[in-house]
C-alpha cells in the first residue's frame, strides 16, 4: 500500500534475487530470477509442510551464495488459502513476500511461447517477470489482535450466514405446511411463536390442543404468557389453513430440526460477538468510534478486522483504496468516459461501510446534513448512492482520524469542514 511504481522497482537491483512461486494445496513450484530476468536454478518443488519450508530455506540461501545475492524477494500468485502458511513462514524468516494479481498471471503467460498454456513449470516464471517489473503488492498479515478480530468477524458473518439460510428455510416450510401461521405471528423467531412452532407445528396439532391447552403450553413457560387472544387466532387460523397434510411426521421432524439449528447457530453468534467486543476494546481509542451516534460494535469490529493496525498506512486515502472507493476514469482522446469506483479492494470492507452510512444517514443528525448538501447543492449534485459513496469516503477519514490522534468525535466540526463553493465565493 505504500509502495508506488518506481519505489517497487528501485527495491529490485543486481544484488537481488527474485524467486516466482506456483502455489498448489501440497505442492508449490519455485523458480528463481534475477533482476534482468535471467534465470538462476531450475524449477524447485516445495511440499507444503515444515520439511518443504525448511528445504526452500536452504535452496534459497545456496542459490544467493552461488550468485552473490545479498537479498531476495518472493513472490506468490494467491490461491485461495494454500499460500498462507509458506507466507507465514517466509514472514518470520524476514523473508520480503509479495502478491500478484492472478489476472496478471493470466493475462501475461503467453508472452513467452505465445500460448495460454498453463503448467507448474510456466508459472512460476511468469509471477517472477511480474515482480521483476514491479507489478505486485504487499500483503498485510495481521497480527496479535488484528488477527482474532479478522478471525473472530469471519466466524460472525458464517454464522449470521447459517441464519439466514436457517430463515429462509423455515419460512418455506411454513409456506407450504401452515401458511396462516404467518398471519398469527409476525416474526417465527419470537418466544411465543417459537414454542407454538416446537410442540403445535401443524394445524392437525393446534385444533387438537385446543385454546385452552395453548394457551397453558405459554403460561408453563415463558414468564409473561402470549395470551388467550394469540390461542385464539391460531385455532381460527388452523381451522382454515391449506397447508399440505401429507408426509406431516417427516415435515414435523424436518421442522424441529431447523429450530434446532437455529438456536445453537444463534448462540454461537452470540458467543462470537461476546469474544469481538473483548478483542476490539484492546486497540486504541476504540471508544472514540463507539461514540459516533448510529456505530456499533459490528462497524467498528469489521472495520478494524479488514483495515488492521492503522499505523500501517500513510494516508486516509490508502484506505480509501483498499475499500475499493477511490475513483477510475474512463477517458481517451476526445471522449471523456464517466468516472467510477473502483471496486478493486476489498469487498467486505467497502460493503460495510456502505451499510454503516445507511444507518448514519438516517440516525446521525450530521451525516444527514451532509447527505442533504451533497445531494442537493447547486453544483454537481450527486445522486443518492453517490453521495452514500462519498459520505462512506468521509467515514474513513472521521476514523483514521480518532483512530490515530485519539480525538473526541465532533460532529460539528464534520460539518465545517466541508468546503462549499457558495462560502467560497463569498
Amino acid at each position: 500500500m505504500k509502495y508506488n511504481q518506481n519505489e517497487k522497482l528501485k527495491q529490485i537491483d543486481l544484488s537481488t534475487m527474485v524467486v516466482g512461486v506456483d502455489v498448489g494445496s501440497k505442492l508449490h513450484y519455485a523458480r528463481a530470477f534475477d533482476y534482468r530476468g535471467v534465470e538462476l536454478s531450475g524449477i524447485f518443488k516445495i511440499s507444503n509442510d515444515a520439511a518443504g519450508f525448511e528445504a526452500f530455506e536452504k535452496w534459497k540461501h545456496e542459490l544467493m551464495k552461488k550468485h552473490d545475492k545479498s537479498k531476495v524477494i518472493v513472490g506468490m500468485e494467491p490461491t485461495g488459502h494454500y499460500w498462507f502458511n509458506f507466507g507465514y513462514s517466509l514472514q518470520k524468516k524476514s523473508t520480503k513476500v509479495v502478491l500478484v494479481n492472478p489476472m496478471h498471471v493470466k493475462r501475461s503467460k503467453e508472452f513467452d511461447d505465445n500460448s495460454p498454456t498453463k503448467n507448474d513449470r510456466k508459472d512460476p516464471k511468469t509471477i517472477a517477470m511480474l515482480v521483476k517489473d514491479g507489478r505486485y503488492l504487499e500483503p498485510y498479515m495481521p497480527e496479535g489482535v488484528y488477527r482474532e478480530l479478522r478471525i473472530s468477524m469471519e466466524t460472525r458473518e458464517r454464522y449470521v450466514k447459517q441464519l439466514t439460510v436457517i430463515d429462509n428455510k423455515v419460512q418455506r416450510w411454513l409456506s407450504i405446511y401452515f401458511p396462516e401461521f404467518k398471519t398469527v405471528f409476525k416474526d417465527w423467531t419470537g418466544k411465543g411463536a417459537m414454542l407454538a412452532l416446537k410442540n403445535l407445528a401443524t394445524p392437525e396439532k393446534v385444533l387438537e390442543k385446543g385454546i385452552e391447552g395453548i394457551a397453558a403450553v405459554w403460561k408453563e413457560q415463558i414468564k409473561r404468557a402470549v395470551g388467550t387472544k394469540h390461542a385464539i387466532k391460531l385455532v381460527n387460523a388452523a381451522e382454515v389453513s391449506v397447508g399440505v397434510k401429507e408426509g406431516l411426521k417427516s415435515a414435523e421432524y424436518d421442522l424441529l430440526s431447523l429450530l434446532e439449528e437455529y438456536e445453537f447457530s444463534l448462540k454461537k453468534l452470540e458467543t462470537t460477538m461476546e469474544l469481538i467486543e473483548e478483542l476490539l476494546f484492546q486497540v486504541p481509542n476504540i471508544k472514540e468510534l463507539l461514540d459516533i451516534k448510529g456505530i456499533g460494535v459490528v462497524t467498528v469490529a469489521g472495520f478494524i478486522a479488514e483495515v488492521g493496525d492503522i499505523g500501517r498506512f500513510e494516508h486516509s486515502k490508502q484506505k480509501q483504496k483498499l475499500a475499493g472507493l477511490n475513483l477510475k476514469e474512463n477517458s481517451s482522446g476526445k471522449h471523456k468516459g464517466k468516472t467510477t469506483l473502483s471496486k478493486r479492494g476489498r469487498k467486505r470492507l467497502r460493503r460495510l461501510l456502505f451499510q454503516a452510512v445507511m444507518i448514519l444517514v438516517a440516525k446521525n443528525p450530521e451525516f444527514r446534513q451532509l447527505h442533504l448538501y451533497y445531494t442537493n447543492r447547486v453544483e454537481n449534485p450527486l445522486k443518492k448512492k453517490q453521495s452514500l459513496m462519498a459520505i462512506s469516503c468521509k467515514l474513513i477519514r472521521v476514523f483514521n482520524t480518532l483512530l490515530t490522534k485519539g480525538l473526541t468525535y465532533d460532529g460539528e466540526k464534520m460539518i465545517k469542514d466541508i468546503q462549499r463553493p457558495q462560502q467560497k465565493a463569498g
